[in-house]
This record gives structure tokens, C-alpha cells and sequence, in this order.
């Protein structure tokens, strides 16, 4: 009996410990998430504009645009990712790096797209992550359309 009462006693001061010790937060400082794409232009009206109607981006009365991350069918999380120089992910597009912008509907987007006269060179609705299609800017960058599964499964 008594050594029940001491393994108990041991049991429940190792718990107490336990529950006790600090638990470590998050550090001050970090990256919380994308909070912009900026680009330069000689004219940005031109692309504000294309944005606005050719991709659908409404734009706000300053020029730019903001996109909600807490859209219906929007990932909960923004993608980084490098890849080695000379990648032809980014192909055909020689900038060194890509946009890639949510959709809630590859179909009705990508039909939209091509009412508005834009080539879509590659699609891909077979990946696990989701429905994938490419686009280029009028500048050249390249642009990565995503459907996530998400969206996919509230269709």
C-alpha cells in the first residue's frame, strides 16, 4: 500500500512538473504570411488595367488591388518555394519569379480567360493538389492559376 501511495505521489509531482514548465510561444519577429505583390512599369495603368480585365481583379481607388486570404475556397496558407536557376518550371517566362493566384473555379476562369483572347498554354486538373493552369502577363511573367481541392469539394 505504501508503495502505491509512493508511485502515486511520484506520478502526480513528474505531472505537476510537467504541466508547469513554460510552453514556448512563437518568437516576436516572424513572417506571418504574403502581404503584397509589388512590380514596377514604365506605364502601370496598363497592367492595373489588364488586371482588372482580363484576370478580374477589382481594383481600389489608389491603383492597386487587395485579395482576401479568407475567401470561399481559399487555402489557408500562401506557398514559397525556390527553384534551381535555370528551372524550366517558370518557362517560358525569363523573370525569376511566378505568380500564382487562387481561384475558386478553374473551369469558369479559364473560360473567361480565353473570351478574353488569352492563351492557355499548359492545364493540369490531375494533381492532388488541386487544378493548375499557366498563363503569361502581357509582360512575360509567367502566371500560375490554382484551384485547391478545397474549392474543389464545395463546387
Amino acid at each position: 500500500m505504501r508503495r502505491a501511495i509512493l508511485w502515486t505521489a511520484l506520478i502526480a509531482s513528474v505531472a505537476i512538473n510537467t504541466l508547469s514548465l513554460p510552453v514556448r510561444a512563437e518568437p516576436a519577429g516572424r513572417i506571418t504570411g504574403v502581404g503584397g505583390v509589388l512590380v514596377t512599369s514604365s506605364d502601370p495603368k496598363a497592367p492595373a488595367a489588364w488586371h482588372r480585365d482580363v484576370l478580374g481583379i477589382a481594383l481600389k481607388p489608389w491603383g492597386g488591388a487587395t485579395l482576401r486570404t479568407d475567401a470561399p475556397g481559399h487555402p489557408p496558407t500562401v506557398a514559397w518555394n525556390a527553384f534551381h536557376s535555370g528551372s524550366d518550371y517558370l518557362a517560358p517566362s525569363k523573370r525569376e519569379f511566378m505568380l500564382d493566384f487562387g481561384v475558386d473555379d478553374m473551369d469558369a476562369f479559364v473560360a473567361r480567360l480565353k473570351s478574353e483572347g488569352v492563351v492557355i498554354p499548359k492545364r493540369d486538373d490531375s494533381d492532388p493538389s488541386g487544378k493548375f493552369a499557366w498563363i503569361l502577363h502581357p509582360n512575360g511573367t509567367k502566371i500560375e492559376l490554382w484551384q485547391p481541392p478545397i474549392a474543389a469539394s464545395k463546387k
